[in-house]
């Protein structure tokens, strides 16, 4: 019997075993009717086995379960080999074999017993159904307050980020409404440069370069300052389009009038592109037809507004999106340390420092932060890393305690050397 496969879902319904065993009792008495051969009990037989498989497989293809799986391949195996027998039989018209095969196989599905199986396998979903709800409320806080902390805002500053982040995903009118209704009228500086990134990304989307070789070309300076290679990235689209499109001589009109004057930096890159003249008519067959993917398109955008925020002082991720990224990731440890301190009566509003890491991604990870490996604290302005002259670091306020306050020479926690306080260096990180 070909097995089912299936998927997540519910038990089968039990009915279909009801049916089945309907018109197997059905065959069983017919099975005593002077039948010529025993093509047509079998074909009876096949007919219920088809109608069992077609509707139990409905509802298997909607679960996962194994082991309602493993009922419904044992009482198939079991019907192919009652029909395997019905057509081994010599003498074919005798019924009583027919009746004794079929017999033996209501005997062996009564044994094997599918329709209370499935029925405890329902009633077990069922139980364990019941009981989602209660793990969902105790898995998953709904009151996050608990992790909340009282903390002078300035007002004015959010504002502006959150102005700014509209601006940024191109929500121009939300920007302008906020703005309105804040009163923070020197937030409409950004919107400008915004306004004309997205006019340019507009352009990109139908393949027209114009705008943005308008924008490179006046921030040409800037660009090759911060070691861009824009002008470069937007002509070799250019001139892929006209590969796939125009004719050779475009094509290599093009290559010396805009290709030719980055050769000398980008030798490599040139000569692929050149290359590909070659092969116009036929790029399925040109070496470098990586060049041709049209992920370069998407590539090229992404790049036009890293630089873009980058000129206008601004990074790719608004400060909104990573703030609220980082609270995601933080919030389970921030609960979890709310509940174990208010078991234990301290004031959480209090803590200046968290006495637990919050683990964060690297994507979340813009500074590096120093941990004192004597005193475990963290690194600060006011307690800043100090170098050793065996090189290794301790916070400012561990070598403070060894050395007594710089009163004598101290030795190192990880290694023989002495060194002084005098001797040691802060690090800036």
């Amino acid at each position: 019997m070909k097995k089912f496969h299936t998927s997540v879902g519910l038990l089968p319904n039990c009915s279909h075993v009801y049916a089945f065993r309907d018109s197997l009792s059905l065959s069983l008495s017919l099975a005593s009717l002077p039948f010529r051969d025993s093509c047509a009990l079998t074909s009876l037989l096949r007919f219920s086995l088809f109608q069992f498989r077609s509707q139990i497989c409905k509802r298997l293809a909607e679960t996962a379960n194994q082991r309602s799986q493993e009922i419904v391949d044992q009482v198939g195996h079991e019907i192919e080999q009652a029909l395997a027998k019905i057509k081994a039989i010599n003498d074919p018209l005798s019924p009583v074999h027919l009746k004794s095969i079929l017999s033996e196989l209501k005997l062996k599905l009564n044994t094997v017993g599918p329709l209370n199986l499935l029925e405890g396998l329902q009633k077990e979903r069922n139980i364990n159904f019941s009981k989602y709800p209660k793990l969902l409320e105790k898995s998953f806080n709904p009151d996050i307050s608990k992790a909340y902390r009282n903390v002078d805002f300035d007002f004015h500053l959010v504002n502006q980020i959150v102005a700014n982040h509209f601006y940024q995903q191109g929500l121009f009118d939300l920007g302008d409404c906020l703005i309105d209704e804040a009163g923070e009228p020197e937030a409409i500086a950004i919107r400008s440069h915004f306004l004309e990134m997205y006019q340019v990304l507009e352009a990109l989307k139908v393949k027209n370069l114009g705008p943005a070789l308008n924008w490179i070309t006046l921030n040409r300076e800037k660009l090759n300052q911060n070691g861009s290679m824009l002008e470069l990235k937007l002509h070799r689209l250019q001139f892929v389009e006209i590969v796939k499109k125009g004719t050779k001589a475009d094509a290599l009109s093009y290559a010396r009038t805009h290709l030719a004057p980055f050769a000398s930096l980008h030798m490599n890159e040139f000569q692929k592109l050149v290359v590909c003249i070659i092969w116009v008519g036929k790029l399925d067959s040109c070496p470098h037809a990586e060049l041709m993917a049209p992920t370069h398109w998407e590539e090229f955008t992404q790049e036009i507004i890293k630089q873009f925020c980058s000129l206008v002082g601004q990074s790719y991720w608004s400060p909104l999106s990573v703030a609220v990224a980082a609270g995601i990731e933080g919030l389970p440890t921030l609960l979890k340390l709310a509940n174990v301190m208010a078991a234990k009566r301290q004031e959480w509003q209090e803590m200046k420092q968290l006495p637990v890491p919050v683990e964060l991604g690297k994507e979340l990870q813009f500074h590096s932060i120093f941990v004192c490996p004597v005193s475990r604290d963290q690194g600060s302005e006011e307690n800043p890393p100090m170098l050793m002259p065996c090189l290794h670091v301790l916070c400012n306020q561990s070598i403070m305690k060894l050395s007594k306050n710089t009163s004598r020479t101290f030795k190192c926690p990880y290694c023989p050397t002495e060194a002084s306080a005098a001797q040691c260096r802060q690090l800036h990180f």
